[in-house]
C-alpha cells in the first residue's frame, strides 16, 4: 500500500550517495591536509600526500584499463603503501584482494587464478614465491613492485615487474578517486582457510566497510586523531577495517613491518600510540615484555580477537599500562561482530573475576544487527552460560557470500541468518563465549588453518598410515597444531623427518608443533573422535611439561 511519503520524495544527487570508505579519506585531506597521515621510520606522508598517491594508483590503474569488478592482489608488509592501497585499489569499483605473506606458493596462485587477479602489487621481500606462484598461471597478472629502502632485501631480478613508484608517476596525469556505482559492489575478497579442499573467497562490499569503519570507533571509544600502530597485519580481514577507521578520524598510521614486542613498546613511547590491535600470541610476548619490567608510558588501548587470551595473559599486559578489550569476529562478518564490553559495575570485582570477563568474547558489535546462539533445533539456547550452540549473526556486516561458490553461501546463510560454525554458549547477562570451533579449525597466532589440510600433508608421506590433527593449547600462539599419527607397519618415521618433510609442503605456522606416533582412536562407525584426541593432546603436553 502506497503512502503519502511515495511521492515526490525519491532519491536525487542531492539526497543520497552510496556508502564508501572513499570519502574518509577525501573529507580528512580536505580538512586536515597538512595532518600526518603515515609515519614510517624516518618518513612522513600527510593526508594531503596519501590523498595524492592514492589518486595517482588509481589513475596507473585506469591506465592499464583495469574496469568495475577487476581483481588488485596485494602481497605487502605493513608499510605506507599498504594503507594507501586501501584506498587506491579500491577506487572505481576495483576489488581488493590482500594476500597473507606466509602463504606458501601454491596457495597464493590458487587465490590469484580463482580471484581472477589483474594486478599484483608485491614487495621485493616476497620476489621468490612470487615468481614461483606466476611460474603455473595461464593467465599471470601484471607486476609492480614495492622496494622498501627501509629493508634488506634486494629489488627482484622480476623484468616485468614494474615499480610501484613509476607506476605512480604514470597515473599522476590521470588521477581520481571514484566512488562505486553501488554501495553493494564489492570492495574486497579475502581467503579464508579451507576446511576440505580450496579455501573460499569471501566478497565484502563497501556498504559493510564504511559501517563496520564506523562501529570501530564507537565500540572503542575512539578519540578524534588517534596514533595507531599497525601491528596486525593489514592483509587481515583489511586490517579489521582500521585503515578506513583511523583515516575517517583524521589518525597517524605508524607502521611496523615486522612485529617484534620490544619494538612495540619503543615505537608506542616514540610516537604516543593511542591504539593498536593484536592477535593473543602478540599479548603473550608483552607480557614476557611486562615481566622483565618493560611497560608504555602513557596508557594504550590493545584490542585482540582470534582465541580468546588467558586472563592471566590479560592482566600481564595491562601491568605494561594498556587496557585490553577483545572482540570476536569472522572474515565474513568484516573481522569484528562481537566486542567484550565493559560495564562500569564490575570495576570493584576481585582481579581474577574482571580478567575472566575480560575473556569472553561479550556482545554484539555496534553495526551488527543481531546475534544469538542456537541450539540444534534452531531456536536460541538459554542462558545458562552451559548449554553449547552455534554462534549466528544478520546484518549489514555480514559478507556478500563466497566467490563462484553458491553452494557454501546458500548454507551459510540458512535461515537468515549467517551461520559462524563456531560453538558458543550465552552467559545470563547475554555475553557469550566461543567454546570450541564445529569444524576443527585451529587458530595460532591469529592464523586460522584447516586440521584436514596439515593431515592431508603428513599423510602424503609414505611412512604416514593414517593422521589426525587437532587444536592444542600453547602459552605463545594460543593454540598449535597437534598431530596424531600411525605408521604404515613396519616404517620407521622420525619426527624430525617428518617435520621437514612437512616444512617443504606447507607454510610454517601450518607445521605440527608436537607428533605422537602410534593407534588413533575412532568411533563405532570408523569415525576419528577427535574431542577425545584434543584430551589427549592436553594430557600430552601436561606429563611432558611437568616431567
Amino acid at each position: 500500500m502506497s503512502s503519502i511519503f511515495d511521492y515526490g520524495l525519491q532519491k536525487c544527487a542531492a539526497n543520497y550517495e552510496c556508502l564508501t570508505p572513499l570519502s574518509f579519506l577525501r573529507r580528512t585531506a580536505d580538512v586536515y591536509p597538512g595532518m600526518t597521515a603515515i609515519i614510517y621510520r624516518n618518513r612522513q606522508i600527510t593526508y594531503r600526500q596519501l590523498l595524492e598517491r592514492s589518486m595517482a594508483f588509481a589513475g596507473f590503474l585506469d591506465g592499464l584499463g583495469l574496469v568495475r569488478g577487476d581483481t588488485v592482489s596485494v602481497m605487502l608488509p605493513n608499510i605506507p603503501q599498504m594503507v594507501e592501497l586501501q584506498f587506491g585499489a579500491i577506487s572505481g569499483g576495483r576489488v581488493l584482494h590482500a594476500v597473507n605473506t606466509r602463504l606458501d606458493a601454491d596457495a597464493i596462485r590458487f587465490q590469484m587464478e580463482h580471484a581472477e587477479t589483474k594486478v599484483l602489487v608485491f614487495d621485493s621481500e616476497y620476489a621468490r614465491v612470487v615468481a614461483t606462484a606466476l611460474a603455473k598461471m595461464k593467465n599471470p597478472p601484471r607486476l609492480v613492485e614495492v622496494h622498501d629502502v627501509h629493508a634488506s632485501f634486494p629489488p627482484s631480478e622480476i623484468n616485468s615487474a614494474f615499480s610501484y613508484e613509476r607506476a605512480l608517476e604514470s597515473g599522476a596525469s590521470r588521477s581520481s578517486l571514484i566512488s562505486p556505482s553501488d554501495e553493494w559492489d564489492a570492495i574486497a575478497i579475502s581467503y579464508t582457510s579451507g576446511t576440505t579442499g580450496n579455501p573460499k573467497g569471501v566478497v565484502t562490499h563497501h556498504r559493510g566497510a564504511y559501517l563496520n569503519a564506523m562501529a570501530n570507533v564507537i565500540a572503542w571509544s575512539m578519540r578524534a586523531h588517534p596514533v595507531y600502530l599497525w601491528v596486525l597485519p593489514l592483509f587481515h580481514c583489511n586490517g579489521w577495517c582500521f585503515p578506513w577507521t583511523v583515516t575517517l578520524l583524521g589518525g597517524t598510521h605508524v607502521c611496523l613491518r615486522k612485529v617484534d614486542a620490544e619494538e612495540i613498546i619503543r615505537l608506542t613511547n616514540v610516537h604516543g600510540v593511542s591504539n593498536f590491535c593484536a592477535a593473543p600470541v602478540v599479548l603473550s610476548s608483552l607480557a614476557e615484555c611486562a615481566r622483565e619490567g618493560l611497560g608504555f608510558n602513557g596508557p594504550v588501548n590493545i584490542l585482540t580477537a582470534g582465541a580468546a587470551p588467558a586472563p592471566r595473559v590479560i592482566e600481564d599486559v595491562e601491568r605494561l599500562g594498556a587496557v585490553v578489550t577483545q572482540v570476536y569476529g569472522l572474515t565474513e562478518t568484516y573481522a569484528s561482530t562481537v566486542v567484550s564490553a565493559w560495564q562500569a559495575p564490575w570495576n570493584v570485582y576481585p582481579p581474577d573475576e574482571r580478567f575472566r570477563l575480560k575473556s569472553r568474547a561479550g556482545i554484539q558489535y555496534p553495526a551488527c544487527e543481531a546475534l544469538d546462539v542456537f541450539g540444534p533445533n534452531g531456536e536460541p539456547v538459554p542462558r545458562d552460560g552451559e548449554t553449547i550452540g552455534e554462534v549466528v549473526v544478520r546484518g549489514n556486516t555480514v559478507m556478500r557470500g563466497y566467490l563462484k561458490n553458491p553452494d557454501a553461501t546458500n548454507e551459510a546463510f540458512q535461515g537468515g541468518w549467517f551461520h559462524t560454525g563456531d560453538l558458543g554458549v550465552r552467559d545470563p547477562d547475554g555475553y557469550i563465549s566461543i567454546r570450541d570451533r564445529s569444524k576443527d579449525m585451529i587458530n595460532s597466532g591469529g592464523e586460522k588453518m584447516s586440521s584436514l589440510e596439515v593431515e592431508e600433508v603428513l599423510l602424503a608421506h609414505p611412512a604416514v598410515f593414517e593422521a589426525a590433527v587437532v587444536a592444542a593449547p600453547d602459552p605463545k600462539w594460543g593454540e598449535v597444531p597437534f598431530a596424531f599419527v600411525r605408521l604404515v607397519d613396519g616404517a620407521e618415521l622420525s619426527v624430525d623427518e617428518l617435520v621437514q618433510h612437512c616444512s617443504e609442503r606447507m607454510a610454517r605456522y601450518k607445521i605440527p608443533k608436537r607428533v605422537v606416533f602410534g593407534p588413533i582412536e575412532r568411533t563405532a562407525t570408523g569415525k576419528v573422535q577427535k574431542f577425545r584426541l584434543r584430551e589427549l593432546a592436553k594430557e600430552w603436553l601436561a606429563t611432558n611439561a611437568a616431567a
